[in-house]
């Protein structure tokens, strides 16, 4: 994949079948609407810890214990404080694919700069410089400025990670519900792109994930070329995300990747449907 900037609103990623998406980058105004809801919900969470705490310190009469504590034990609590508040946005990136409560809202996702879906290891990092990217407290001041300087609307964080929060627009292709309630036009499932080899386990998936798979390879020809490519990026983004593949990138093709998919589940299954 290759990736292109067009204006300072619109991120295009050419895909393996030589199809751009384009993506629209998340407005300042969008990402801090979503920031400022996560934020919240982080200091109600823990505005509410520190009250069930304080009354089960009161009740077992902890207060005066914790207070002369050693200076370790005070330590210790501040840095879990640090990783609850730091680790906030980067579990719910990697378990949400990419979105936080917040960004789920405002219909926002962070994405590898190729259109990929972020890995474990890139929400760590974005979320570590969130700390640099905050400051002066709080701010954001160093992420603005990085942000209004950059191509990809990036703060720093996003920089070193290699990702780019963008806006989903669901309005590049029809719904799934659109497309998965239309009459089976083939009811033949048939290889129209080269088998993409990879390396995982299919088992991990489940049979609702392979029926989406299998509805969308039945009705994609009833679509035009770019909703369709715009169908097989959405439906394969959380099958990648789940399963890690290992595969070739200069060979793959989300279509191909798909089809792959399904022959090698349903042969894996077939004895024991």
């Amino acid at each position: 994949m290759s990736a292109v900037i067009t204006s300072d609103e619109t991120l295009v990623i050419e895909t393996p079948e030589r199809v751009p998406l384009h993506f629209a980058l998340a407005s300042i105004g969008n990402r801090f609407i979503a920031c400022a809801i996560d934020h919240t919900i982080q200091v109600f969470t823990l505005l509410v810890l520190i009250i069930f705490f304080a009354i089960i310190a009161d009740a077992a009469n902890l207060g005066s214990r914790l207070i002369n504590a050693p200076k370790w034990v005070i330590a210790l609590l501040i840095v879990l404080v640090f990783v609850l508040m730091s680790g906030y946005f980067a579990i719910f990136e990697w378990l949400w694919r990419g979105q936080t409560p917040g960004k789920r809202w405002l219909k926002l996702r962070v994405i590898r700069e190729d259109g990929r879906p972020i890995s474990f290891f890139e929400a760590i990092v974005r979320n570590l410089l969130r700390e640099f990217d905050i400051m002066p407290f709080p701010f954001y001041s160093v992420g603005l400025i990085s942000v209004f300087s950059t191509d990809r609307d990036q703060r720093v964080g996003d920089l070193v990670a290699g990702t780019v929060v963008v806006r989903e627009r669901e309005a590049e292709a029809p719904a799934f519900a659109e497309v998965f309630a239309s009459p089976i036009s083939d009811p033949a499932l048939r290889r129209s792109f080269k088998p993409v080899q990879f390396t995982a386990d299919v088992n991990n998936l489940t049979e609702q994930e392979i029926s989406v798979v299998e509805s969308f390879l039945r009705r994609r020809w009833d679509l035009k070329d770019y909703p369709r490519q715009w169908m097989a990026w959405r439906v394969a983004m959380p099958i990648l995300f789940k399963l890690r593949p290992q595969y070739d990138l200069s060979t793959f093709t989300y279509e191909g990747f798909l089809e792959e998919l399904l022959h090698r589940y349903r042969e894996k299954h077939r004895f024991t449907d």
